[in-house]
């Protein structure tokens, strides 16, 4: 969610990778004038997240859809559509990501609107993590203006921001932002800027 720093109000937020629908839910619930839709290609982690994790039913502003991350970036329809991207996609084993080719994040910010941005959960098994993230930044950086990360936190896990077109960066209202987004959403925002002036020092 770190892409709240520097977007108040979306309109369209897609999520590759539905997961226990954390998120999905999340942005359902936090932005009412905004679409939200969701990709899986599993049926049963669908059907499970609306037996167990009360994923609501889909309605005017949210959409669930059965099928291939791939096949929903690289539909035409879906291009210059989106405000935010959120992926979180793994092979079965989640030994790296499912999807991380030059072509998927080429096809990611196809889908973006100028000002869109794309946020992904870096994760894998901790023996190739290092390199599978090196692999995974190359190919953002090769499809964004710029690109991002925090640090990386337990069992391997790094997040990136990825922005269509690199912002201006105030820490001071972005520090201002943070504290926003806690006291109205309950997120630890400020960590968040934290680890962006960590990342620009190094």
């Amino acid at each position: 969610m770190m892409w709240l720093l520097f977007k108040k109000e979306p309109q369209y937020i897609a999520q590759l990778g539905l997961g226990a629908a954390s998120l999905t839910k999340f942005c359902y619930r936090q932005f009412p004038q905004a679409k939200v839709t969701a990709i899986e290609l599993n049926p049963h982690v669908i059907k499970a997240c609306h037996e167990h994790f009360k994923l609501p039913p889909n309605d005017e502003r949210l959409r669930v859809l059965e099928m291939d991350a791939m096949e929903f970036v690289c539909d035409s329809n879906n291009h210059h559509q989106l405000d935010i991207l959120q992926v979180d996609l793994y092979d079965a084993a989640a030994e790296a990501p499912a999807l991380s080719s030059p072509a998927f994040y080429r096809a990611c910010a196809d889908c973006l609107k100028d000002d869109g941005m794309l946020t992904v959960n870096l994760f894998g098994n901790p023996d190739n993590y290092e390199a599978n993230c090196n692999a995974n930044i190359e190919a953002l950086e090769a499809a964004f203006d710029a690109v991002v990360w925090l640090p990386m936190v337990h069992d391997a896990n790094t997040v990136a921001i990825a922005f269509k077109q690199a912002p201006s960066v105030d820490f001071e209202a972005l520090y201002e932002r943070a504290t926003e987004i806690r006291l109205t959403m309950k997120l630890p925002a400020a960590k968040w800027v934290n680890g962006l002036k960590a990342w620009m020092a190094d």
